[in-house]
């Protein structure tokens, strides 16, 4: 899991501890996990493999759930970045496209793919997949809203909105189900070629 920091504002000490810490869990879970399977996998052991205690865990992470969905935030936030400083005179859909591609290209391929049978592994973690979607749209939203904030365009870019991620889950998909056979990024690429595209 790599930690994106956006600001120029100098780490401090306390603050690199966390983030490490932070960091040698997720990495200790997700080395479990694939060893073990998700489910077969402890706090408990996700803890000694961390090298701290159990309670220290928790204190970064509410759940196992979590733990696994931390390796998507770093990205997350390159695509945030990617979308602030887009400039405002492009089309909405063409920086959402370019703020996608920029986020997917920082994928490692084969852990990306790891991760995602990880999240398809159990029926808990297909449910919290799927709801991330709408809460991807809604951030997207208030993102672009906030980039192009003329009141008349907010239904334009609602639109926007559920088209990138629509765009970006059907990558996914097809990505997932060709167990990672192409970048991730091709399939974006793809995706968004299609919605181009105009029907006769």
């Amino acid at each position: 899991m790599s930690e994106h920091r956006t600001t120029n504002r100098p780490e401090g000490l306390r603050e690199r501890k966390r983030r490490q810490t932070r960091q040698r869990i997720a990495e200790a879970a997700l080395r479990l996990f694939l060893e073990k399977g998700f489910d077969e996998t402890t706090l408990d052991e996700i803890a000694v493999a961390a090298d701290i205690s159990r309670r220290t865990v928790f204190h970064y992470f509410e759940s196992k759930d979590a733990i696994l969905l931390a390796w998507q935030s770093g990205t997350e936030e390159i695509f945030r970045a990617s979308l602030a400083v887009a400039p405002s005179d492009r089309a909405p859909i063409d920086v959402v496209r370019d703020a996608l591609l920029t986020m997917v290209s920082k994928f490692e391929n084969r852990e990306a793919v790891a991760i995602d049978r990880l999240l398809r592994s159990t029926e808990a973690l297909r449910a919290r997949k799927q709801a991330s979607y709408g809460r991807q749209e809604e951030e997207l939203f208030a993102a672009l809203a906030q980039k192009w904030p003329a009141p008349e365009k907010r239904v334009r870019l609602r639109v926007v909105a559920m088209m990138g991620i629509g765009a970006m889950r059907i990558a996914a998909e097809a990505w997932s189900a060709e167990q990672g056979a192409r970048p991730l990024e091709t399939y974006v690429r793809e995706a968004f070629a299609a919605l181009a595209e105009r029907t006769p």
